[in-house]
């Protein structure tokens, strides 16, 4: 940071926010103004809030950054949820993100935090984050009438200036917007005194981002209360006469089948929203799996193919007519099935004694058992429910195994047990075991790399991808196939 003499970093483009800011409490620099008179000296401008985020985006997009860049995290909607969003902000309109849940709604509120100045000014002690030239709260202009130059100023950083709320039955208007606070009556001071006023979350996200998640889960009365925060951007505490030009960007998000005339949100408040943009889930199978790899937290080495199997069983539970679409199937479901897989070859590993942990196609039959309650089925479907993730997920393997090994020749895989010999396999199976009932198999080579495993893969690579070669046959229906119960886990035998 320059010298405030130098006037431009006060008001320039932030540099991309960093993820532990929103869970650190940055120092401002030490050589950033501390008194209202040093601030007008340096040649700082005040901003709104949406000014602020339309010049910072614009700048972003002059110098060449993707929308990726812009708003980081947030992956698939490249092409057309973040066009949508940008355009509102540029347009200075609040927002609702309207989507099934798991589609990132709360993720992408996040990232626009990033659009803030990294640093701005406050009149220190402050709870509404007056500006030093334009205070709105009682305390703040008694402060700048009695320092006027000399009134101190403090610097917020923007992780800061982000407040989110989740809507519930139970919120309340003081929760949201403010009540008389008892104590400060009891102090001494008059009913007819601002400063006996405790602000809620709302006048507190002064000259920031507030956003309310599941916006048509406040009731009825609550939502009315926020009717003049979005259109008059001013505040109503028990009929006191008091007016607080607030400026803050409102964003909410909503389920669509709630965002409705009929459904759980008024309608005055829904007309207040300049901008309703919908979400989606990744539209193609690329794009959930970089999803899926950049939010699973993925305790042991889960192989491409086997991740790619998971993302498409999970959006063929999403066309399945056996599953509530109105609930969807959430993005998390994949992240969680991903960890769960992961989790079984940990298990095996460390059973076995063997590194390192890799995972194999049997262990995402782990997933049906364990993520079934993530699901919504129709009601014809009681009882079935574990049928249907599991054909569901054969289905997804027989998928990738025929994409993945298209043109080439597995017959020298069906060759080894053309015989009638058999290889085992299981839960609790070492990987050594797996590729010494295999032996040398010509060809195995050309599958490993169509799997992603390389030229020299570790021992439990090679028998992940021996175990997906053998499963993705037997639902071709080239190789036969036994579950047979053992002491500590189940074992298969695939044979000719």
């Amino acid at each position: 940071m320059t010298s405030p003499a130098e006037p431009a970093p006060l008001s320039a483009s932030p540099a991309p926010v960093d993820a532990t800011e929103l869970l650190l409490d940055p120092v401002p620099p030490a050589d950033l103004p501390t008194t209202l008179g040093a601030l007008r000296a340096s040649g700082h401008v005040l901003r709104g809030v949406r000014e602020e985020m339309r010049e910072n985006l614009l700048a972003a997009m002059r110098a060449g950054t993707t929308a990726s860049e812009r708003f980081p995290g947030v992956v698939g909607y490249e092409d057309t949820v973040l066009p949508e969003v940008e355009r509102a902000l540029l347009a200075g309109h609040d927002l609702v993100l309207l989507g099934e849940r798991g589609q990132g709604k709360t993720r992408l509120a996040r990232t626009l935090v990033a659009l803030l100045d990294e640093w701005t000014p406050v009149v220190a002690g402050s709870e509404l984050h007056d500006h030093p030239y334009a205070p709105v709260s009682a305390r703040a202009r008694a402060l700048a009438a009695e320092h006027g130059d000399d009134l101190e100023v403090g610097w917020l950083h923007r992780s800061s200036r982000y407040t989110e709320k989740l809507a519930t039955p139970d919120t309340s208007v003081g929760d949201l917007v403010g009540d008389v606070d008892p104590v400060k009556v009891a102090q001494g001071r008059s009913l007819g005194d601002p400063e006996t006023i405790h602000f809620g979350l709302v006048p507190r996200a002064h000259r920031g981002i507030f956003v309310v998640n599941e916006l048509p889960d406040l009731a009825e009365r609550i939502q009315v209360a926020l009717l003049n925060v979005l259109e008059e951007r001013d505040i109503q505490v028990r009929g006191y006469a008091l007016r607080l030009p607030l400026d803050l960007l409102v964003v909410a998000t909503a389920n669509p089948e709630d965002y409705t005339n009929r459904g759980r949100i008024i309608t005055p408040l829904k007309d207040r929203f300049g901008a309703e943009v919908r979400t989606h889930y990744p539209l193609d199978v690329e794009a959930e799996v970089a999803l899926v790899r950049q939010e699973a937290a993925l305790a042991a080495e889960l192989p491409d193919v086997l991740l790619e199997v998971l993302v498409r069983f999970t959006r063929a539970l999403r066309e399945s007519p056996a599953v509530d679409q109105r609930s969807g199937v959430s993005a998390r479901f994949a992240v969680a099935a991903a960890e769960t897989t992961a989790a079984a070859a940990l298990r095996r590993s460390a059973l076995v004694g063997e590194s390192p942990a890799v995972a194999r196609v049997g262990d995402t039959t782990s997933v049906v058992t364990t993520l079934r309650g993530k699901v919504e089925f129709e009601a014809g479907e009681e009882g079935r429910e574990h049928d249907v993730l599991e054909h569901l997920r054969r289905t997804a393997v027989a998928e990738v195994f025929r994409r993945r090994t298209r043109g080439l020749d597995l017959s020298g895989i069906t060759a080894v047990v053309a015989e009638g010999a058999t290889v085992e396999t299981g839960e609790l199976v070492p990987s050594a075991d797996v590729l010494a009932s295999v032996g040398t198999v010509p060809g195995l080579a050309q599958v490993l790399t169509a799997f992603g495993f390389g030229d020299e893969p570790s021992a439990p690579q090679a028998a992940s991808a021996v175990e997906l070669v053998l499963e993705g046959l037997h639902l071709l229906r080239r190789l036969g196939k036994e579950v047979v119960d053992a002491p500590g886990g189940a074992r298969t035998l695939y044979g000719g």
